[in-house]
């Protein structure tokens, strides 16, 4: 059975670090902002910490740790990556063919706020590819490692989780998507993985598969 045939309903895309490569360049820039505050946060603990949570994540760590963050931290935050990503955001390679060719309904389900998911694709052209069917953690009660945002997004969809397919590069990527009763593909071929053995983390967070090329993704006969 080839890919797509009578398995599946449709796909959702993480947006960073799955459609663009953006997961160093944000770290970096939080790792600045931290600074400002006073906070040493190196770039690879950002990646460990942080990686494929949402900004709120960020303030709600610190203030576990009784660090609360300045009321301007977030609207700093969110200029810096503005910046940034004008500047560096480039697309993960091989993608637009990969969403170009995909005849499965597909969305983005994102950790990041929908400003900043809806500039990341149109300032890389992949807007195109999604048109209004971008959800974002602003939208659900709790972001990843919960299940509410991929629920939220297969309920949109109108698909079953049973029916549905993530692609997914975090760890709390991958655990949201399980736990919302879809099958998970967890990609690593972002910049974030050069120094890190993308394969073993996501399969021991309980990807069903791992991939590393987009190219690689939807191959003929690939079973879901």
């Amino acid at each position: 059975m080839e890919f797509g045939e009578r398995e599946l309903d449709s796909i959702i895309f993480d947006c960073d670090g799955v459609l663009v490569d953006s997961e160093v360049l944000s770290c970096r820039c939080l790792s600045e902002v931290l600074a400002t505050c006073g906070i040493k946060l190196e770039i690879a603990e950002a990646i460990e910490l942080f990686l494929g949570r949402s900004a709120t994540a960020v303030l709600q760590h610190y203030a576990a740790r009784g660090r609360k963050l300045p009321d301007n931290f977030l609207s700093d935050l969110k200029l810096r990556v503005r910046e940034t990503f004008q500047s560096s955001l480039q697309p993960i390679e091989g993608v637009s063919s990969l969403l170009s060719g995909l005849q499965v309904p597909h969305c983005v389900a994102s950790s990041s706020d929908l400003d900043r998911v809806s500039f990341s694709l149109a300032r890389t052209g992949l807007s195109a590819y999604f048109g209004d069917r971008i959800y974002t953690s602003e939208m659900v009660a709790h972001g990843k490692p919960a299940p509410d945002l991929f629920l939220y997004a297969a309920k949109k969809m109108r698909t079953a989780p049973a029916r549905t397919l993530v692609i997914e590069d975090s760890v709390s990527g991958v655990a949201a998507a399980k736990a919302a009763g879809m099958k998970v593909w967890g990609f690593v071929g972002g910049s974030h993985y050069e120094s890190r053995d993308g394969h073993a983390i996501l399969y021991h967070a309980g990807a069903d598969r791992v991939f590393d090329r987009m190219a690689d993704c939807l191959t003929k006969g690939q079973r879901v």
